[in-house]
């Protein structure tokens, strides 16, 4: 795994190091496999162990996000159809007038 860390100044001095969302994915992925424990990963990776778990949170709340964005249509989307929805009962409602009207005056040409 490569190393895609960058440092970042936070305060006069301190440092603040910031991780790649693949550098992230791969330490949880590691930590899922369940191969070493997450001590060992996070000594290896020359990070905290609680990051490890939080990246994971963070991973599965982000994730569940897209999934649920991508079941629901876009607010667009949303509109238009329930534009058609609304000129498909006024069709329907007209095709229904002209049947009974059609019915109605068939009547008297019998």
């Amino acid at each position: 795994m490569g190393n895609s860390k960058e440092r970042v100044k936070v305060k006069a001095g301190a440092r603040r190091e910031r991780y790649s969302l693949q550098f992230k994915r791969e330490a949880v992925r590691l930590l899922e496999l369940g191969e070493q424990s997450a001590a060992e990963i996070a000594r290896s990776l020359g990070i905290r162990r609680n990051m490890l778990y939080k990246w994971r949170e963070q991973l599965a709340v982000s994730e569940a996000a897209v999934v649920r964005r991508a079941g629901r249509p876009r607010k667009e989307e949303e509109s238009e159809v329930s534009r058609l929805k609304r000129e498909l009962a006024k069709m329907t409602e007209e095709r229904d007038i002209l049947k009974k009207a059609a019915a109605y005056f068939a009547k008297d040409l019998k």
